[in-house]
């Protein structure tokens, strides 16, 4: 049981990611590719009818480790508590500069609420890539399951690190990185004319970036935690894993070569879910592990709720995401296709 909640939760992050992560990026690249007003309000417009039920993809996994793995949500709410906060206020930050930009008539005022957008998301971005970068490292944690960590401390990977260091910035240049080729390729796939040729370009120019970082990423992985290939060993279908990355990468730089921005996306969230699902893999049993000592770390057994509460919590979890499934699909289904936004349409 343990482990089928173990498997929920990546799942539900993984859906955070995917799905938020294409608005992230787009909020990311927003500056770099809008040239005009009515740019920047169809790239809004792209993304306004779903970005904030992206965002319960992140709430509803919080829950869900709170119910299931009440030690580790414990102990990581509480030794993340600054950058948790630092990720609220962000968050609060992007939804002013989306939501208050139609509101005003003002050039400056949009331009400010624009830079909000822009900054809050590339700034998500990072912080999340760098919470990942956290919990494959390790955290200091001590006998009792909780810890305590700096923003930083000399940036290099210890018994006693900070939340930055130089491994944990290289995966938070990844998550910027890798979510605005995803952000990209979605604005793609909804545009058309100079802003579609604009979108794509920066995609391809980014898909260099995300290869160069998946190899890095990679090899800083193996170096600070050589023990993420061991379930690797035991598992014939753990290749899956590392064909998933490759297939999306190539299916990226095929499909948009092509000017099949949809399949392109589609390749990307290809790649972004072998990422992640390699990451999961490789660190299980472990949710946290500790670098004081590695008894101290946080597993799926250590740090779960009952036998009983998880078997009684799956029996509700599974009509629930049945009933989310289905929003889901139905909201993207009404708003497919490409995005047409007259200069005199209203809003945003």
């Amino acid at each position: 049981m343990e482990t089928t909640w173990y498997c929920i939760i990546a799942f539900m992050l993984l859906a955070y990611v995917l799905l938020d992560g294409f608005d992230l990026g787009a909020g990311t690249v927003h500056l770099l590719i809008a040239k005009t007003d009515l740019d920047r309000r169809t790239i809004l417009k792209a993304i306004g009818p779903v970005w904030d039920g992206n965002e319960v993809w992140l709430l509803a996994a919080g829950g869900t480790l709170y119910f299931a793995f009440p030690a580790l949500y414990a102990s990581s709410f509480s030794g993340f508590y600054l950058p948790l906060m630092m990720v609220l206020w962000l968050l609060m930050i992007r939804a002013i500069g989306i939501e208050f930009r139609g509101h005003v008539n003002d050039g400056l005022w949009k331009s400010f609420f624009d830079a909000a957008f822009s900054m809050a998301s590339s700034l998500l971005a990072l912080f999340f890539g760098a919470a990942l970068g956290n919990v494959i490292r390790g955290v200091p944690l001590n006998s009792e399951g909780y810890f305590f960590e700096p923003l930083w401390t000399n940036f290099t990977v210890s018994s006693t690190p900070g939340i930055l260091d130089w491994y944990t910035i290289l995966t938070g240049l990844t998550g910027v990185v890798v979510l605005a080729c995803h952000g990209s390729l979605y604005l793609a796939a909804k545009t058309r004319g100079d802003l579609n040729a604009r979108a794509r370009r920066l995609a391809g120019r980014l898909w260099w970036a995300v290869s160069v970082l998946t190899v890095a990423g990679l090899a800083a992985t193996l170096r600070v935690r050589p023990r993420m290939l061991d379930n690797y060993r035991f598992s014939p279908l753990s290749i899956s894993i590392p064909a998933m990355v490759l297939g999306g990468l190539a299916g990226m730089a095929y499909f948009r070569a092509r000017c099949r921005d949809g399949s392109a996306f589609l390749a990307s969230g290809l790649y972004i879910s072998g990422m992640l699902a390699g990451v999961a893999f490789g660190l299980y049993p472990d949710l946290l592990p500790a670098t004081t000592d590695p008894s101290y770390g946080l597993t799926i057994y250590n740090a779960a709720a009952s036998h009983h509460g998880l078997l009684v919590g799956l029996a509700w979890w599974i009509p629930g995401i049945i009933l989310v499934l289905t929003y889901f699909v139905y909201i993207y289904r009404s708003f497919a296709g490409k995005v047409d936004l007259s200069p005199e349409a209203d809003g945003y």
